[in-house]
């Protein structure tokens, strides 16, 4: 039963679901025991370099002993990222570093970077909520002036460990390509528009649950004219590749969008509504709508 079925079953039976502080692969926010934050320090930081990051990250040594603490080697940088970036880009040291928290805000998650000067925060969010990340605050941290790239690989893990899941691996691997294609945009689109425009382009593919390229490549096509921005053939098939696999995956759309509510929130801030942009649903309320007018001037014409 594909994801629109179930909505329109949904709306036909009139059922409205209580869904209340449950977090994805989480326990419900009644039965939960208390999470400690985590921290993911890059393995090849020299101890001059932790103390910085530690810094930016406002915690002392002594506070380090109420967070669990993993490390990410420059190994598993490559392990998910050698797909989407040059070997030399990467490096061969691991240096970023993120402080992940349960926010308990119930309002999705909130990403600070710190000497990141290549991914934004947008970028993390839009690529957080594909890897599956709910309510978190994030905080991603480099001794000087990083790409930031491989910091996403050290923020899925830490999150795997935190609520005791298992690594999704082709969310995951999503994950990873959504950062770098959003990144790749930003020079013609500028970061803004560029993370808005994945976002677009997401949420028509998970709502319609698109499959074919073609109607894809429409939704790619609407997402720009929204933005009004030009993208090129070679754009284009990026996006388009990418969103074949977040379509593939089993990603729940209010989910989704709770957990980038910041990115949502800032296409209303230029006037785009996604509940209003001629998608399904909106189609079907219009179709009911006219129906109902239809009958009521027909009666209207009896009395006339």
């Amino acid at each position: 039963m594909n994801r629109l079925f179930k909505k329109v079953v949904a709306l036909a039976l009139g059922l409205s679901l209580a869904i209340g502080g449950i977090s994805v692969g989480g326990p419900s926010s009644s039965a939960a025991v208390e999470v400690k934050p985590y921290i993911a320090f890059g393995a090849s930081l020299k101890a001059s370099e932790k103390n910085t990051v530690m810094k930016l990250f406002g915690i002392s040594k002594e506070q380090l002993a109420d967070y669990e603490v993993i490390e990410i080697t420059n190994k598993e940088e490559h392990e998910y990222l050698d797909p989407y970036l040059a070997k030399n880009v990467i490096g061969t040291r691991a240096l970023s570093s993120v402080k992940i928290e349960e926010n308990g805000d119930n309002d999705g998650i909130k990403v600070t970077t710190k000497n990141i000067n290549f991914c934004t925060e947008a970028m993390y969010v839009n690529a957080l909520a594909t890897a599956g990340f709910t309510d978190a605050d994030v905080t991603v941290a480099g001794p000087f002036e990083l790409s930031g790239t491989a910091a996403l690989v050290g923020a899925i893990k830490a999150y795997s460990v935190m609520t005791g899941e298992e690594v999704n691996e082709q969310a995951a691997d999503a994950a990873m390509d959504e950062l770098v294609t959003t990144g790749e945009l930003v020079d013609t689109l500028g970061s803004d528009k560029a993370s808005q425009l994945i976002a677009i382009v997401k949420n028509a593919v998970l709502e319609g649950d698109l499959k074919s390229d073609e109607d894809i490549l429409k939704a790619i096509d609407d997402g720009a004219a929204k933005l009004g921005v030009t993208l090129s053939d070679s754009d284009k098939q990026e996006i388009l590749d990418l969103m074949k696999k977040i379509g593939s995956l089993d990603i729940d759309l209010d989910s989704l969008q709770k957990a980038a509510q910041s990115i949502y929130d800032s296409l209303g801030d230029i006037g785009i509504d996604l509940d209003d942009a001629g998608g399904f649903f909106s189609n079907i309320f219009s179709a009911i709508g006219d129906f109902f007018k239809g009958i009521g001037d027909w009666f209207a014409g009896l009395f006339s």
